[in-house]
């Protein structure tokens, strides 16, 4: 008799696209494990980025903006599960791997930076000049979860997770499916965001954008979904046009939302935060306690650092910069 997993396998096989990654044909993991009775190795992927510590952080992870005062804007896991469930909508129409797909969307900001891009941008400059969100994300997986074990994921999983935002694509197609999510889903809600933050008005869009693509979120986001579903197969594209609307839309939030200084105003706080951790690790290096101190050995105390403060919810980044650098109120 089968077991569930072995069930789930055989109707993977029966039923899905010939260009989907079957899960019993997985490359494996780098550290052999038994195979389990119920879950796919997709599945368990899927499972341990759920749980691990790095994925609860991302709640209290900046997507656009910097520490909001309303409850309603994105932060990084909001933005994970969206992308998350657009990528299954569209792996599901087009018979991809739906679990492949889930693991690769939940795990794609794993090793985002506290305070964005904007985080990002001040960890290349002042620590670590080759730091990537992608890569920094793959390192959470392979190395700095379960007490520096790593989550020992799939190859799939892990080349879907490191090819997500620009680049060499994924080698597999659910990993490909996740990266136009990603865009489309972040695209998306910033537009929302930036709306319910005054920065643009939704009739702010060039004309030609909105009666192309839509002019609401949830028709955007049907009309670029579907496109993806209606031009893809051995690969995963947007036909000519609808290309080019997206580009421009993309093009239209970078030049009014993304670079614009009511809405980053907060920003160049982040360099002083970053910048102010970093030089007091350096100086006291033996304040890297537990797995970071083993890192401190290993791999130098730069990376040590790195991993520290990328690692870092936005509220922790900020409490610990006032812990160290703002004098207390003195008492008796």
């Amino acid at each position: 008799m089968q077991n569930p997993r072995e069930i789930t396998q055989r109707i993977e096989s029966d039923t899905l696209s010939k260009y989907a990654t079957l899960s019993a044909n997985s490359k494996g993991r780098e550290r052999e494990e038994e195979q389990d009775p119920i879950r796919t190795d997709f599945q368990r992927d899927r499972d341990r980025i759920i749980h691990c510590k790095s994925f609860r952080r991302l709640k209290h992870k900046t997507q656009v903006f910097l520490s909001p005062e309303s409850d309603h804007y994105r932060t990084r896991l909001t933005h994970t599960l969206e992308v998350a469930q657009i990528a299954r909508t569209i792996s599901r129409a087009l018979r991809l791997n739906e679990d492949l797909t889930e693991a690769i969307a939940l795990g794609h900001d794993l090793g985002h930076t506290p305070f964005g891009h904007a985080g990002e941008r001040s960890i290349r400059d002042i620590i670590y000049p080759e730091f990537t969100h992608f890569e920094q994300s793959v390192r959470v997986c392979k190395v700095l979860e379960k007490n520096l074990n790593g989550l020992n994921l799939t190859s799939e999983v892990l080349d879907g997770i490191l090819h997500h935002t620009r680049g060499e694509q994924s080698s597999n197609l659910e990993g490909r499916v996740v990266r136009i999510s990603d865009r489309i889903a972040y695209i998306n809600h910033d537009i929302g965001d930036a709306i319910r933050g005054g920065i643009i008005k939704e009739v702010d869009i060039p004309k030609k954008i909105r009666e192309y693509l839509g002019g609401s979120k949830s028709k955007r986001i049907s009309t670029l979904v579907s496109a993806v579903i209606n031009n893809s197969e051995s690969d995963i594209l947007l036909d000519e046009e609808t290309q080019h609307y997206f580009d421009e839309l993309h093009d239209y939030l970078f030049e009014n939302v993304y670079f614009n200084p009511k809405a980053k105003s907060e920003e160049d706080k982040v360099n002083g935060i970053i910048e102010g951790l970093y030089k007091y690790y350096k100086k006291n290096p033996d304040e890297l306690k537990g797995e970071f101190a083993i890192i401190r050995e290993r791999d130098g105390l730069d990376r040590a650092i790195t991993d520290y403060i990328a690692g870092m919810t936005d509220h922790f980044a900020i409490m610990t910069y006032s812990n160290i650098h703002i004098p207390k109120s003195w008492s008796y």
